[in-house]
C-alpha cells in the first residue's frame, strides 16, 4: 500500500495538474458513473492529502475522496485521453491533461460533514503543518501495545506504514515490540521529528530514503540497494542482512499478519 508520501506527491501533481479548471469526469468501468456524472463540468478548487487519503475539493462543496488501498493507481498525460483500456473507476479530464484511476479500495463523494468525519478519525499526519504530535503521544504514553502497532494505526498516527515505521524505530534504537506506554516524551518528540523529516525527504525525491550519510553505498564500500520499493534502508526487508551500523544479523518477526524487521543490537529490548 502507498506510504503518505506518496499521496502528499498525487495531491500537489493534481493541483498542478487541474486547480482552477473545470473538469470532465466518467467512470469507463462504471463504478463511480453517478458520481462522475455529478462532478463533471465542475471546476477543483484544490486538493490535500491526509494520510493515505487523497481530497480533491470541488466548487460546491463536493469532494472526491480516493484511497488506494493495496492496488489502486493513477497514470496521467497531456492533451486528450486515450481510449479507456481496462478497468478505469474514474477518468478525469480537461482541455490540457488526463488523469485515469484503477483499482481504489475507495472512490466516493463526501459532503462537508463527511470529510469532517474522515479527518476526526485519522490521526495527525507528519507531513501537515497542522498537525499535533500530542494527540497521538496521549494515545501512546497510555497503551501497552507495541510501538510499531500504534505507529502503523492511522487513528494514532496517518501516512505511516510499514517501511517508515521500522526505519524510525531503528534509527530510534527503539524496539519494534516495547509498548507505548515505555516511551517518553523526549523520545516521542525525537521520533515524531524523524518520521517528518523522512517522510518530507520522500515527498521530495519520490521514494524513501531512510539511511544517513555514514552509512550509504558509497560510504561503505557495498552495492545498492536493489529492491522494487527503491532507495537505502536499514532494516526493510533486510532479513538475515548485516546491520549497516553494527554488523549483526536483522531479525524478522510477525505483528498481527505483517513482517516486521529490526537489529537486535541496535534495538535492544
Amino acid at each position: 500500500m502507498p506510504e503518505g508520501h506518496t499521496i502528499h506527491r498525487l495531491a500537489a501533481r493534481h493541483a498542478e495538474l487541474f486547480a482552477g479548471d473545470k473538469v470532465h469526469t466518467a467512470s469507463p468501468q462504471g463504478r463511480f458513473a453517478e458520481g462522475a456524472a455529478r462532478l463533471t463540468g465542475n471546476v477543483l478548487d484544490g486538493t490535500e492529502a491526509y494520510g493515505k487519503h487523497l481530497l480533491h475539493h470541488y466548487a460546491g462543496e463536493l469532494t472526491l475522496h480516493v484511497h488506494l488501498g493495496l492496488y489502486g493507481k493513477f497514470a496521467d498525460g497531456p492533451g486528450e485521453p486515450p481510449p479507456p483500456v481496462g478497468q478505469i473507476r474514474l477518468r478525469l479530464n480537461s482541455d490540457r491533461h488526463w488523469v485515469d484511476l484503477r483499482g481504489p479500495t475507495a472512490c466516493e463523494l463526501l459532503t462537508p460533514p463527511e470529510v469532517a468525519a474522515l479527518r476526526d478519525r485519522l490521526g495527525p499526519d507528519p507531513l501537515r503543518a497542522d498537525a499535533d504530535p500530542d494527540r497521538a503521544y496521549a494515545r501512546i504514553r497510555r497503551s501497552g501495545t507495541p510501538l510499531a502497532a500504534l505507529l502503523l494505526d492511522q487513528s494514532v498516527v496517518a501516512g505511516t506504514g510499514l517501511i517508515f515505521v521500522t526505519e524510525a524505530l531503528f534509527r530510534a534504537g527503539l524496539p519494534p515490540d516495547r509498548p507505548g506506554r515505555a516511551l517518553t516524551p523526549t523520545g516521542w518528540a525525537e521520533l515524531w521529528a524523524d518520521l517528518v523529516d523522512l517522510m518530507t525527504l520522500a515527498v521530495r525525491r519520490g521514494r524513501i530514503d531512510t539511511v544517513r550519510p555514514a552509512h550509504l553505498p558509497e560510504a561503505m564500500g557495498r552495492p545498492p540497494r536493489v529492491d522494487r520499493h527503491g532507495g537505502e534502508v536499514y532494516v526493510y526487508r533486510r532479513p538475515g542482512a548485516p546491520c549497516h551500523v553494527c554488523g549483526t544479523g536483522i531479525s524478522r518477526g510477525d505483528l498481527a499478519g505483517r513482517n516486521l524487521y529490526w537489529c537486535p543490537t541496535c534495538q535492544p529490548g
